[in-house]
């Protein structure tokens, strides 16, 4: 009896950890951004602080401002005075060794990722890394180019290969397209696959979802 109880128990507990730890983790990262947007408030100078000119604390202040700062700044980029100013920046970027390389491989990731028309991170595949016969999750981010597709016999595929549980690194590498297996699975269940490191399968996530759906008409 003294077993049971006990067993009970933990598995009420290990239910409760595996509830709790998603949420709480999603709602730190939400926290720990807010506090950054937050902080841009302190360079406002302290007689046009908002706080100072309503007297009285104004919650999310810094969000506000953030969203309001990134709207501004789109809407002057795509004036002709901002894409000139824009032009120019870059042309003096551009004059600097080291940080000409840095600006472009992130212009050119930003450029795909947040583009209407690009494919970056939309398709999932199975490619067999890091040896033949074992068989890794990628992204397919785009078809080689340049040198690179001219050089190779096959047309190639580039795929980003994460790493697990932390899929914001991993292994850039070609593949030719006709060694890459298709996945009906999305993107979010692959990553969640690969975060998990295996232990959440597509159709796992799928059953949780539907019992949440089934909980909700319920209530």
């Amino acid at each position: 009896m003294v077993k049971k109880i006990r067993k009970r128990i933990k598995g009420v507990f290990l239910t409760g950890v595996a509830a709790i730890i998603p949420v709480g983790v999603t709602f730190y990262i939400f926290y720990l951004i807010i506090g950054m947007m937050n902080k841009l408030v302190r360079i406002i100078p302290a007689r046009f602080h908002p706080d100072q000119l309503v007297s009285f604390h104004i919650p999310g202040l810094g969000v506000i401002i953030t969203l309001i700062l990134i709207f501004i700044i789109g809407l002057i980029t795509k004036s002709y005075l901002g894409t000139k100013l824009v032009s120019l920046g870059e042309r003096l970027v551009g004059k600097i060794p080291l940080v000409r390389g840095i600006y472009n491989a992130l212009k050119q990731l930003v450029d795909a990722v947040f583009s209407d028309n690009g494919q970056s991170f939309k398709r999932a595949v199975l490619i067999e890394y890091p040896r033949k016969g074992l068989y890794s999750i990628a992204f397919v981010t785009g078809v080689s180019r340049g040198e690179v597709q001219v050089r190779t016999s096959q047309k190639c595929v580039n795929v980003f290969v994460p790493t697990t549980p932390n899929p914001t690194s991993g292994f850039y590498i070609m593949v030719p397209e006709v060694d890459t297996i298709s996945l009906d699975m999305t993107v979010e269940e692959a990553f969640t696959l690969i975060i998990s490191g295996g232990i959440v399968s597509p159709g796992d996530v799928q059953q949780i979802s539907e019992k949440g759906e089934m909980h909700a008409n319920n209530v």
